[in-house]
């Protein structure tokens, strides 16, 4: 483990958080134990059961009387689009296990402003939308999503405009047909209030919180390649990472 000034308490939790947010510890899988965690750490059971509390105060772990400390996700944890790029680039999976996207819509169709600014849609042109709701193993909703393309991708990249699920992600299918390749994001929280749609698509009251996301996945030269929009129930963590 490097060391830093970060507690050791929370070297560890945030070792385990990236286990829990890339789908390598999945929901209702034990935690590694306080012994455990003592010996691959070299810290004690006193510091590794605070990794426990913190975990579980982020909902995203659970203890029962009698039984081990598991991972809980379903109701707690948002995966950003940060979360699924990287998942996108490093194993050609956009969804952790135990997820899937129901596509809503894939069309051509006018962008609101902000997204025609982005990706350079002149006024009254159309772009590539995909829709989508993403649902837990229990087919709970977790969030919907719209992402927006340059339209002339439509031509390029034909399955942008299909409503079955592209395996790898959009990011690996536009590399695959153009070279471009998202290298990175860009993304920008706020709370909000369910519009009717959001609030039917996610199964909740129309007017109910919501963490809005705006995000941009960008090539090696900076250019947008996909721009969204995801919209998750009050109650989810995101999780962030820093280097």
């Amino acid at each position: 483990m490097s060391l830093d000034r970060t507690p050791p308490y929370l070297q560890v939790a945030a070792a385990l958080r990236r286990q829990i947010v890339a789908g390598e510890l999945k929901h209702g899988d034990a935690l590694p134990s306080v012994r455990e965690l003592a010996a691959t750490y070299s810290i004690s059971t006193a510091t590794a059961q605070k990794v426990h509390r913190v975990l579980k105060a982020e909902g995203l772990a659970e203890a029962r009387q009698g039984a081990a400390t598991t991972v809980s996700t379903r109701r707690t944890l948002h995966r950003t689009a940060a979360d699924r790029l990287e998942a996108a680039l490093t194993t050609g999976r956009i969804y952790a296990d135990g997820e899937y996207a129901v596509i809503t819509a894939a069309d051509l169709s006018e962008p609101p402003e902000w997204v025609g600014t982005l990706l350079g849609t002149e006024p009254g042109g159309r772009a590539v939308r995909r829709q989508r709701v993403t649902h837990n193993a229990d087919d709970s909703p977790v969030s919907t999503s719209t992402s927006w393309f340059a339209g002339e991708l439509a031509e390029t990249v034909p399955a942008l405009l299909e409503t079955d699920r592209i395996i790898g992600g959009t990011p690996s299918a536009i590399e695959a047909a153009t070279g471009r390749r998202a290298v990175a994001s860009e993304e920008a929280s706020t709370a909000d209030a369910a519009t009717p749609e959001q609030a039917r698509l996610l199964g909740i009251t129309q007017g109910a919180p919501v963490a809005l996301s705006r995000n941009i996945y960008v090539d090696a030269e900076g250019e947008p390649l996909e721009v969204g929009e995801s919209i998750a129930p009050a109650g989810r963590w995101r999780v962030h990472r820093s280097s």
